[in-house]
């Protein structure tokens, strides 16, 4: 009876433990999220006053729009290097139409939108079609043909001058809240949607899961990469027309490196490098923890060049706290 009461009682514990360890792994990222929003409360008496919250919704909104799009990518155990260079090369281009030809603001929208789309089709066909082997090279290569795209069509030159509806999405308020803020709500409940609703959201995870077991049970897994790639780069020329809504201005070194704190917003939001993890939610979480801690970092009167160097160490604890889950779960 005694040895049975034992072994019962350390089941409940390992159960215990079980249950706390999932609670964690659930909302990691939301509780760190908490605890860094109560430091900075305690450190800086402006964090948390309407104006800044608003700010760091603001600031937020670019680096959201961009995660949101990397998030597919890792999904299916890949990475996009050239959402940054996408960036640039959409507003440059957008910046073209509506600007120096002085076509409709609608057109030059279109424009912007269909560039990042068509980059990131690129994307995916060199991935699927010349069967690249990793999308680390593909990218890396569109990366550099956009930028370098970027910097011939306008002589390395900014434009300047938008006109307003182009303007719109980045600059403008509804209230106290930003108009770009209240669009990354929108797109993420539609990403929720897609992945959690759709067929080819399941098959994104799926792939991300298993590529061989998920093109055995008969997912076209060309197809689910074009679509992951191309909505990528569109994310990317979302992002590229807030961003000339809030500065506006198109240059085309616009998002240099902006792919990391992308990257970084989908890691510390709980994916996983070896895809099938991750979640739209723990995305926005992941990109409003970035924003919070640059925001915090700034009010303390933090160096630019330490803030780049504590980013760094949370995207290292981050993906450190990913290769220990991928052990647990092998081991179990």
């Amino acid at each position: 009876m005694g040895e049975a009461a034992i072994s019962k009682e350390q089941e409940q514990v390992s159960g215990e433990k079980k249950t706390v360890k999932g609670f964690v792994s659930k909302f990691g990222a939301l509780i760190g999220l908490v605890i860094l929003v109560i430091t900075l409360t305690i450190l800086s008496d402006k964090f948390m006053t309407m104006n800044n919250i608003m700010n760091i919704a603001r600031q937020s909104s670019i680096n959201a729009l961009l995660a949101i799009g990397m998030l597919l990518p890792i999904l299916t155990a890949g990475i996009d290097l050239s959402v940054g260079s996408i960036l640039a090369i959409s507003i440059m281009t957008m910046g073209i139409v509506s600007v120096n030809m002085g076509l409709s603001p609608v057109l030059g929208i279109i424009v912007c939108l269909a560039v990042g789309a068509g980059f990131g089709l690129l994307n995916g066909l060199l991935l699927t079609k010349l069967r690249l082997p990793h999308p680390f090279i593909s990218t890396l290569g569109t990366m550099n043909i956009a930028r370098g795209l970027a910097l011939i069509i306008t002589a390395a030159a900014p434009i300047a001058g938008f006109p307003f509806l182009i303007q719109f999405l980045g600059s403008e308020f509804v209230g106290p809240v930003p108009v770009s803020f209240l669009l990354v709500i929108a797109v993420y409940v539609i990403f929720h949607i897609f992945l959690t609703r759709t067929q080819t959201g399941r098959y994104i995870y799926a792939i991300g899961g298993n590529r061989e077991s998920a093109h055995l049970s008969g997912i076209n897994v060309d197809r689910v990469l074009l679509i992951v790639y191309t909505l990528s780069g569109l994310m990317a020329g979302l992002a590229g027309l807030v961003m000339v809504g809030r500065v506006n201005s198109a240059f085309p070194l616009a998002g240099l490196s902006y792919e990391l704190d992308a990257v970084a917003a989908v890691i510390i939001g709980g994916a996983s490098f070896f895809g099938g993890v991750g979640t739209v939610w723990g995305t926005l979480i992941g990109a409003m923890i970035i924003a919070i801690l640059r925001n915090g970092l700034n009010l303390l009167n933090v160096s630019a060049d330490f803030q780049m160097a504590v980013i760094g160490v949370v995207i290292i604890a981050a993906v450190y706290v990913d290769v220990l889950r991928q052990r647990k779960s092998k081991k179990a």
